[in-house]
């Protein structure tokens, strides 16, 4: 196997742009080459199988859809409460909206892992330990709620993004900021 960390980050990012575009069907290796502008060949000499190619999918689409930590911090400035829950549901909508590629790729990852036990182990233990660390998070922010507050907003918030991307008229005459805010407001303790 090639060990170019650069390439094989760029193949990975091919990759993910490729299943948002054409579905876990279409992510060959030769569709990757061609994503990433490589000659043919090229990501068969970075990855032992698909299966490898996926579940290396399933690494790197955490890092792309991770928000900058100086970011967070500016987020965070605002007192603690019902307002400032709304606000970051709101800005993770945004941030998901303009990683829609990213946001695609998850889900299609998402369908293929119902296929694929090692793809199935990388989400279970990446998604895992995102929800994990938010839940530390919204705890020592001193957040409004507890930890079944934070899981029960996850779960809306999936929903809610997946009625958004996959099903868009489904939610026509709902503003998402409005209907973010119903989400939290119905979840989320005030305080």
């Amino acid at each position: 196997m090639a060990k170019n960390p650069e390439r094989r980050t760029a193949l990975v990012d091919a990759a993910i742009e490729v299943l948002a575009r054409d579905g876990a069907r279409g992510l060959t290796f030769r569709a990757v080459d061609a994503q990433a502008g490589v000659p043919v060949g090229t990501a068969s000499n970075y990855f032992a199988s698909r299966d490898d190619l996926f579940t290396q999918a399933g690494s790197r689409i955490h890092v792309r859809m991770t928000p900058d930590p100086a970011q967070v911090g500016e987020a965070m400035r605002p007192e603690p409460n019902r307002e400032l829950v709304t606000g970051l549901m709101r800005w993770l909508v945004r941030r998901m909206s303009d990683e829609r590629t990213g946001y695609l790729a998850l889900l299609e990852l998402r369908l293929e892992a119902t296929r694929r036990p090692a793809l199935q182990a990388e989400l279970n233990r990446a998604v895992r330990t995102a929800f994990e660390e938010s839940v530390r998070f919204h705890l020592d922010s001193g957040l409004p709620g507890d930890a079944d507050t934070v899981l029960v907003l996850y779960l809306a918030m999936t929903g809610l993004l997946l009625e958004h991307f996959t099903l868009p008229d489904m939610l026509a005459d709902g503003d998402l900021d409005k209907l973010v805010e119903m989400v939290v407001g119905r979840i989320v303790p005030e305080g």
